[in-house]
């Protein structure tokens, strides 16, 4: 089984993102790892360079910053690094510039893709999600958060990064035939040093929307404020061994008080359902759970 692994990035250090981690967290699973850098205002391209390990393969693009609406450049240099990949490769392993995948999960990962190596009606992998805010020690808890996403895809043509690349499709906006497996993706979009992160949400919005729009959406201000958000849990367990630098070097406090949930009673509703079943009311599903053969 060969497994290639495949991610994007700009501007990482400006907007202080944990790529050197996401990588580093699915190498050990991978023969090899194509980054696409894209052209950046620091120095991501040489911070890429630096990683260790004659698996990473760098291609260099420049993001088409024409393109305003809904995150549609992310897909395509999405799609620029998955078209990089080996061709003989039965796998191919997605990761964004945020995400960790959690070494615990390691041969969970492992044997779901040899189970499946030989099964070519179903095209990906379904991974679950923790999504951390704020800091490293607190869970986003509302149901605005996503469960699952896919992030292990066969490796064929026909498959195509999905709008802002958040998710995968094939042929003619048919949705992929996936596999949920026991591993979770850690998620630390919004755990940034509070200057980063206003710098972040200034700019990134930018591939979303115009800048009009943007300058009624966006608080002008030197720091995020993290303290606006509707509900948190406390995170219990380990983080990635990846990430025990960084975690180990933040420079910012952030505290919350859980007991505290700004949510209406419709969600509170969701939550109590999804808590006592496991299913959640109106969750978007960007695929189709295979049927077992």
């Amino acid at each position: 089984m060969k497994v290639s692994g495949f991610t994007f990035i700009k501007n990482a250090i400006k907007y202080d993102y944990p790529i050197l981690e996401s990588i580093s967290s699915i190498l050990p699973l991978c023969d090899e790892v194509v980054v696409a850098v894209g052209k950046s205002e620091d120095n991501t391209l040489e911070l890429i360079r630096g990683i260790d390990s004659p698996k990473i393969r760098i291609i260099e693009t420049e993001w088409d910053t024409s393109l305003r609406k809904g995150g549609q450049v992310l897909a395509l240099e999405t799609d620029k690094a998955f078209a990089a990949i080996s061709p003989d490769a039965d796998w191919a392993f997605y990761i964004q510039g945020d995400e960790v995948v959690h070494d615990q999960y390691y041969p969970n990962i492992r044997e779901a893709m040899l189970k499946y190596k030989d099964s070519p009606a179903l095209d990906g992998l379904l991974f679950k999600y923790k999504h951390f805010y704020g800091s490293y020690e607190y869970l986003g808890e509302s149901t605005r958060w996503y469960r699952h996403e896919i992030r292990v895809i066969r490796n064929h043509h026909g498959i195509y990064s999905y709008q802002d690349a958040q998710g995968f499709r094939k042929g003619k906006n048919q949705k992929l035939q996936v596999k949920p497996i026991d591993a979770y993706v850690y998620h630390y979009g919004y755990v940034k040093e509070p200057k980063a992160m206003q710098r972040k949400q200034e700019n990134f919005g930018k591939l979303w929307h115009s800048d009009e729009y943007m300058d009624q959406i966006i608080v002008k201000a030197e720091e995020f404020d993290y303290a606006g958000i509707d509900a948190l849990k406390l995170f219990e367990g380990s983080h990635p061994t990846v990430m025990t630098e960084r975690v180990r070097q933040k420079n910012w406090k952030f505290t919350h008080d859980i007991s505290k949930k700004r949510l209406e009673l419709k969600d509170r509703f969701k939550l109590f359902v999804e808590r006592l079943t496991g299913y959640r009311i109106g969750e978007y599903k960007n695929y189709k759970i295979a049927p077992d053969s």
